[in-house]
């Protein structure tokens, strides 16, 4: 007969609380980043903007594929 041991998992749990603060404030800069128009005047916007607005959705979508499983991480 085996005997199973509860497992401790406060490491575990801590961890992931501490990455998920991570993200949560990752999160917030993005946010205010965004609602500041990623620091441009309207005036100002040229296509180099552009490409680094649609670079920076293309790794968003990598994550939220992952995330939600949808893109090539659909089942």
């Amino acid at each position: 007969m085996t005997t199973r041991r509860s497992t401790d998992n406060t490491k575990a749990l801590d961890a992931f609380m501490a990455a998920k603060v991570e993200i949560d404030l990752m999160l917030d800069r993005l946010q205010d980043l965004s609602d500041d128009h990623f620091a441009t005047h309207p005036d100002e916007i040229h296509w180099g903007h552009v490409g680094t607005l649609e670079h920076y959705a293309g790794l968003l979508r990598q994550i939220t594929d992952s995330a939600f499983k949808e893109g090539e991480h659909a089942a």
